[in-house]
């Protein structure tokens, strides 16, 4: 049962009318978690992506309005089991909410599991056809790269292989971007995602090693959009340690969630 909400008062109703008018994200409350002692995902951004067309201080000038010991969690590459479903039973057990950039061509052959990542509450995003680096080949070649993986997830999700995606966020394989392709996604109201730290989980590493590369580039940052791999044996063995440090530091998990499907420049889904 949801609890009522006590009454503002005039001050504090004047208060929030104002943050959220002038908000260029949505700020919701998560859902309570229904054990105790465990992280939770506590607020749900829903991120314009007219406003954040771009964000990721690695990549990015502009980053998500988080606050200080706010993260969000990312994972890229995936679905691929049984490394996946590690990545989201460690995540179900702490009722903590991610952005999975899936590979197309990997939702297309594991669509039970990328089904399975929506289905517990995840966010979708898209991460091209088969990761190729898209500054490395012809404009159209990456453009079809967008389109294709972004066609296999909504064919896997929605049973429609169409080109809009209902959750139009985007993350460039190895953040090879292009003016083009920037412009590209930018014309189809699709935000791309960059990150703010990251544990270098792409290289050979011990459970162990990795923890402690996330956990001091975090003490520094104090915030900020993590990229972690799903695919990778290490993170996923990993993660388990890393919520609980992130509960015991006094993080608070915030999930990113589109608002609303892609539209182009003329405002057309």
């Amino acid at each position: 049962m949801r609890r009522q909400a006590p009454q503002a008062t005039s001050f504090e109703a004047i208060a929030i009318a104002l943050v959220i008018a002038l908000a260029p994200v949505t700020m919701v409350r998560a859902a309570d978690c229904p054990r105790q002692g465990t992280l939770g995902t506590s607020r749900v951004l829903a991120v314009d992506a007219v406003s954040y067309p771009r964000v990721g201080l690695k990549s990015f000038p502009q980053t998500l309005p988080l606050g200080d010991h706010e993260v969000v969690l990312t994972f890229d590459d995936g679905p691929s089991p049984p490394t996946t479903g590690k990545v989201l039973a460690a995540l179900a057990q702490e009722c903590v909410r991610a952005t999975f950039f899936l590979i197309g061509r990997s939702a297309f052959d594991q669509p039970d599991l990328a089904k399975r990542i929506a289905a517990e509450g995840h966010t979708i995003g898209h991460h091209s056809w088969t990761h190729p680096s898209l500054m490395r080949i012809s404009k159209a070649a990456a453009f079809d790269q967008i389109d294709r993986g972004i066609a296999a997830i909504e064919k896997v999700l929605h049973g429609t292989a169409a080109t809009t995606p209902s959750t139009p966020f985007f993350r460039f394989p190895g953040f090879e971007s292009t003016p083009a392709t920037l412009d590209f996604l930018q014309s189809r109201g699709i935000a791309v995602f960059g990150a703010d730290l990251w544990a270098s989980d792409w290289n050979p590493m011990t459970p162990q090693r990795e923890l402690r590369l996330l956990t001091d580039r975090l003490a520094v940052a104090r915030k900020g959009i993590i990229l972690l791999h799903d695919p990778k044996g290490h993170t996923a063995a990993m993660l388990p340690a890393f919520l609980r440090y992130l509960r015991d530091n006094g993080y608070h998990i915030v999930h990113v969630v589109p608002t609303g499907p892609a539209v182009d420049f003329d405002g057309v889904p």
